[in-house]
């Protein structure tokens, strides 16, 4: 896969300013305020940078964190993991791997089958309905 890259000018122009902060910056949306928190309809979640295709919405369950959440990626190889040491604790950052993309992390106590936790903000995604 190539990667894309852009200047953060030319991404400025293409993105919201909140979706800049979040996915060129790594910064966070705040808890229960994304469009995507509390959805449910059936389809497929993409990069909003490069539209990626990332979760589908079958693995998406409610972890009562405030962002959507899912127990696994489309494809294992469309998300890339970083050690992330910006707080007090290490987390795993998730980015886009056809992008760089910062998402947002996963951690280690979501559901079967996977007890994995994708915590993703979503003004780093955009939805296709089925």
């Amino acid at each position: 896969m190539s990667k894309i890259k852009k200047t953060d000018q030319e991404w400025k122009g293409s993105l919201s300013d909140e979706s800049f902060k979040v996915t060129r910056e790594s910064a966070t949306e705040r808890p229960f305020t994304g469009k995507y928190w509390d959805f449910d309809e059936s389809g497929i979640y993409k990069c909003i940078c490069c539209s990626e295709p990332l979760f589908e919405s079958q693995t998406k369950f409610d972890a009562g964190c405030g962002w959507p959440s899912f127990f696994v990626p489309i494809e294992s190889s469309s998300v890339t993991e970083h050690e992330d040491n910006s707080l007090s604790r290490t987390r795993t950052e998730i980015k886009c791997s056809k992008c760089d993309a910062h998402l947002g992390h996963v951690f280690e106590d979501g559901p079967d089958p996977t007890g994995l936790r994708y915590c993703i903000n979503s003004v780093a995604l955009d939805f296709d309905a089925k």
